[in-house]
């Protein structure tokens, strides 16, 4: 143990190691500070973070914060951070720092204020809030001493310890969309920008000038040049994320296709696709209304880029490379799903500290008829895929866009009065048990009073059990090619929709499946069968309220599966993928479980 000035360090050699043995964790650095608007503090650095007490006594200790006229200041009971809250630590030289004695503690008013100009350092850090555990904020302690080396000693000690969180990242890609939501995906970008810059994490920027523009840009990236990259972000929506996610998987995923529908005209209820193909590149361009979906078909024999030997292969999974989402857009389903709020900073802070968890993928294929057969057109989804109401709501919407997320409202309600049904065939794969039905009646009626809890319900949060548990043999997906693994459904339908997570937004406070989970490898087929405006209003009403119970009516089918194909029985076929129109008159889908990596720590509890 060496002293230095009027601080302690301690040397990590085996004999002080041992004195600890069965003690608390030693401390690295101890030293009398000023803290600013509080007081003189002993502070003390050990491995996993900072702590201080103060010198004097002068507060109440059931004081939790002290406040002025309601305005909360500065918490005197914060008296430690962990260094994975900490995400910079800055020496700022010579200044004032205050020493606030309250007089009484709880109002700034009377009270005696202490100007010091001494050597400071910053500790900028994550606060929790208390009432709302999702929501981050960010936090400021600043340390004042007299003596210059002894802040610059803990300054680069602090940093020392920064450097060993490898799991941050140090350089991004940033796509803006700047027309996304309400429009303000610029002035949230700008004001978060100086928070990367504290956290020293480098960041690339582009603001999008047309729709597709991210895509285009991810699709034409070497991966040589995305590797040197940590991850991605988009500010926006879940549409510009849904981009961006495309632009990346589609050519860069390789796996066998779902299998497709049956033709027509043809007796078996399902074409499995041979199970050894693979995904080839798509070239870039813009068919029909989207930019997402390759002019050529996929594994035809359009030329694609090619992979030189200065280039590392991108794959998926891929644990190091991840994607982060900041909300900017109408719904922002998927950043409430996997934050737990809807709250531009929070997500910011959990991009920085390198926070992360996996996240399935749902790969949609349109099929189309050509004259060498089926030609299959890729699309990713993170969130959502939905057709019928869902399909009909996008399309009606994009005839308001001037209205901003309001359209959304004025949209859904012009096509719920519309109440049309499709005739289509559905056919999914078994993966467990099928429930019944009976007694949805009764259920109805419960959940009509409030009286169904629903009890099995094991909604996803962080440090999730089910999504951190590995595949074992009996969870494997059954064999697609084998008839009996697969269920059929015909008949008319208001809306049918495959929910990759739970879907939880402003209007569905639990979403449209509250025990959908962010990376168990499953999709949540919901069916809804053609029956009466007021039925349908009655389930729609249940989906709007917290704690209800949308899937306890008798013309609701709920079914997880990892795959289901579609053939819609009319020409007309739209459905909505995460907010984007696609029609698909065949249509098929699979979950890939945890295919991509998201800077996201998973809702708290």
């Amino acid at each position: 143990m060496e002293r230095i000035g009027d601080f302690v360090t301690r040397d990590d050699d085996s004999q002080a190691n041992t004195q600890f043995i069965g003690a608390e964790e030693p401390s690295i650095l101890t030293s009398s500070f000023f803290l600013d608007h509080v007081g003189e503090v002993s502070l003390t650095l050990k491995p996993d973070g900072l702590s201080w007490k103060l010198m004097d006594s002068l507060c109440n200790d059931h004081e939790d914060r002290s406040t002025c006229l309601g305005i909360q200041i500065l918490s005197r009971n914060n008296t430690s951070i962990n260094i994975s809250d900490v995400y910079a630590v800055e020496f700022i030289d010579w200044g004032l720092v205050h020493e606030t004695l309250l007089t009484n503690p709880g109002c700034l008013l009377g009270h005696a204020s202490e100007v010091k100009k001494m050597y400071r350092f910053t500790v900028h850090g994550v606060d929790r809030s208390k009432s709302q555990p999702s929501l981050w904020a960010p936090i400021v302690y600043t340390f004042g001493h007299m003596d210059k080396p002894t802040c610059q000693m803990w300054v680069n000690r602090l940093n020392s310890f920064l450097t060993m969180e490898t799991h941050r990242p140090k350089n991004l890609l940033v796509y803006v969309n700047p027309g996304s939501g309400k429009g303000n995906g610029c002035r949230t970008w700008l004001s978060l920008a100086p928070i990367f810059s504290q956290a020293k994490v480098k960041t690339k920027v582009t603001v999008t000038e047309r729709a597709g523009h991210a895509f285009e840009a991810m699709a034409s990236m070497s991966d040589k040049e995305l590797n040197t990259y940590d991850g991605i972000v988009a500010v926006g929506g879940d549409g510009f994320f849904n981009e961006i996610l495309n632009g990346i998987l589609l050519s860069r995923h390789k796996a066998p296709y779902p299998p497709s529908p049956p033709d027509d005209e043809s007796e078996s209820d399902v074409l499995p696709h041979d199970p050894t193909a693979t995904i080839t590149e798509p070239s870039v361009s813009r068919e029909d209304e989207s930019p997402l979906l390759s002019s050529s078909p996929l594994g035809g024999s359009q030329p694609v880029k090619s992979i030189t030997d200065e280039d590392s292969e991108m794959s998926f999974p891929n644990e190091r490379f991840r994607f982060g989402l900041i909300p900017s857009g109408s719904t922002d389903a998927i950043v409430i799903c996997t934050t737990g709020v809807r709250d531009p900073m929070t997500s910011a802070l959990q991009i920085i500290l390198g926070k992360r968890l996996c996240l399935d993928i749902a790969q949609v294929v349109r099929w189309e008829k050509s004259q060498s057969g089926k030609d299959p057109r890729v699309r990713y989804a993170a969130s959502f895929a939905g057709y019928g109401f869902y399909g009909d709501v996008i399309t009606e919407s994009e005839k308001y866009r001037w209205m901003g997320p309001k359209r959304y409202d004025y949209a859904g309600t012009k096509v719920f009065l519309r109440h049309r049904s499709y005739e289509a065939k559905v056919a999914y794969m078994k993966v467990e048990a099928e429930k019944t039905n009976a007694g949805a009646n009764a259920r109805r009626v419960k959940a009509f009073w409030g009286l169904s809890k629903e009890s099995e319900r094991v909604p996803c949060r962080a440090k999730c059990d089910i999504c951190n548990t590995p595949v074992t043999p009996q969870m494997e997906t059954r064999d697609p090619q084998k008839e009996s693994n697969w269920v059929r459904v015909k008949g008319r339908f208001l809306s049918i929709g495959a929910a990759v997570i739970s879907c939880r937004n402003e209007k569905a406070p639990d979403g449209l499946v509250a025990d959908a989970h962010l990376a168990d490898g499953f999709l949540h087929l919901i069916l809804i069968k053609d029956c009466p405006r007021a039925f349908y209003l009655w389930h729609l009403t249940q989906l709007a309220r917290k704690g209800g119970t949308p899937l306890n009516f008798d013309f609701v089918e709920h079914h997880k599966t990892t795959t289901f194909t579609f053939t819609s029985s009319g020409e007309e076929s739209v459905w909505n993928v995460d907010g984007e129109i696609l029609h698909a008159q065949k249509l098929s889908a699979q979950v890939f479980r945890g295919l991509i990596s998201l800077f996201a720590s998973g809702p708290e509890t």
